[in-house]
């Protein structure tokens, strides 16, 4: 293996990023996501849209009530000819021009039936609340997924800078031996250039994995709100304290827990009820009326106690023919509901199954990485003592470091892969956010 091949170090640091500093605020995993879903601009907006819901729903209800008006009015009136059939006052037929007008009156009226309109129109609001309120959960579990990938990848590449930190000062100190063994003309010039070069392209990788490092940890402060220049440090121990043995193994579990998959079951239940809404058109509206009424036409008439009760009805004959239309549209969006329901279920059927064999391969991977490093490590110390008894040369050294290192580098990382797939696991199933709920990490 030539020296080049140190450019795979490249490949350790796709996707891993963090914050460098002196000083570093500690968080636990339950606590960013925690924060997260109290600070999130999408939680908060989700939450929002779930009250607009619920206050429309209480508008629909109170369809369902009496409504109640009152009303006065004052009018001046100017000179106005009148011709009156009847005798005013004493008969003497003396003119009288009334100058003002007061009029009172109060009204009620309670829906008795309208083709169950507004019982459906309550149940429409109903399950759009109650699809509303699922789909907010749903943004807090994605929220929640982000989070946990931000700070699995912010431990990678911490872990990562800790591990080429070691190695750099292991291949400084090579370097510092390698040149008193030039000069002492032991080895030649091109063995201390090759260690000279390791320490290099080892450097260009600490410097890449911090740039990412800075990255990954803005992403996450700007998630969590917390003040800019927050630098946070992963708590290993926190980290892998999780206990990832009773991870969800069908897709019996997510069917079940899925909030997006019951929003859009909410939606076909408010589907079915518009429907019915479409259907009232075919119906007449009844109405039970009532009234109070008080009149003064100064020097005219007086009225007084002139209350009125009674029945209103109502039917649009020419919606007979125009309500088909209406009815069919609410048919085809229950329809497009019904095959959405369909579409996500299998999604998420495939979900799971994906989840499932990525989490498996996440610790079959562990246990092959864990297994490379005793093999590493071996054949370092190996190489090491050939070199030292002049039985290997410089190549042989350098690549036995490069894998040695490698081999570290995946160990760290797979296990907080597993942590990952095990999220991801339980994402898919619907049971994310109860964890965290549920959890005291």
């Amino acid at each position: 293996m030539k020296i080049s091949q140190l450019m795979l170090f490249g490949i350790f640091f796709i996707g891993i990023s963090s914050a460098e500093a002196q000083e570093k605020t500690s968080l636990t995993l339950g606590e960013a996501v925690k924060m997260a879903w109290e600070k999130s601009n999408e939680v908060t907006l989700a939450n929002t849209k779930v009250n607009s819901k619920k206050y429309e729903l209480q508008t629909v209800k109170n369809s369902q009530y009496p409504d109640f008006k009152l009303s006065g009015q004052y009018q001046r009136i100017t000179e106005p000819n009148l011709d009156l059939k009847v005798a005013l006052g004493d008969g003497s037929g003396t003119p009288v021009s009334p100058d003002r007008l007061l009029l009172g009156q109060a009204t009620a009226s309670l829906p008795l039936f309208a083709g169950f309109k507004i019982q459906n129109n309550i149940k429409l609001y109903d399950n759009l609340y109650q699809a509303e309120t699922a789909n907010a959960s749903k943004t807090k579990e994605d929220i929640a997924m982000r989070v946990i990938n931000y700070y699995a990848e912010l431990y990678k590449a911490q872990k990562t800078i800790e591990l080429l930190n070691e190695n750099q000062k292991q291949a400084q100190q090579r370097v510092t031996d390698f040149t008193e063994l030039e000069k002492n003309g032991i080895i030649p010039r091109n063995d201390l250039l090759k260690s000279q070069l390791l320490v290099s392209r080892t450097q260009v990788s600490i410097d890449e994995a911090k740039k990412n490092e800075s990255i990954l940890n803005y992403y996450l402060i700007t998630l969590l709100k917390l003040p800019a220049g927050t630098k946070l440090q992963v708590n290993e121990n926190d980290f892998f304290a999780l206990k990832t043995d009773q991870a969800p193994m069908s897709d019996q579990a997510a069917l079940e827990n899925r909030k997006d998959l019951e929003a859009i079951r909410f939606q076909g239940k408010a589907s079915e009820a518009n429907i019915k809404i479409a259907r009232a058109g075919y119906y007449p509206s009844v109405v039970l009326l009532g009234g109070y009424t008080a009149l003064d036409l100064k020097d005219i008439v007086t009225v007084t106690n002139a209350m009125n009760f009674g029945i209103g009805l109502s039917y649009d004959l020419s919606g007979i023919l125009k309500n088909s239309a209406s009815v069919k549209a609410a048919e085809s969006r229950s329809l497009e509901a019904k095959t959405s329901e369909a579409i996500l279920t299998d999604r998420i059927k495939i979900e799971v199954q994906q989840a499932i064999e990525d989490y498996h391969l996440s610790i079959n991977q562990s246990v092959v990485y864990a297994e490379a490093v005793d093999q590493a490590t071996e054949n370092y110390r190996l190489v090491k003592d050939k070199f030292d008894n002049g039985l290997a040369d410089t190549n042989d050294l350098v690549e036995a470091d490069v894998e040695n290192l490698g081999a570290k580098i995946n160990t760290a990382l797979s296990k907080a892969t597993i942590i990952q797939k095990y999220y991801e696991l339980l994402s898919v199933s619907g049971q994310l956010s109860q964890s965290f709920n549920l959890s005291k990490i």
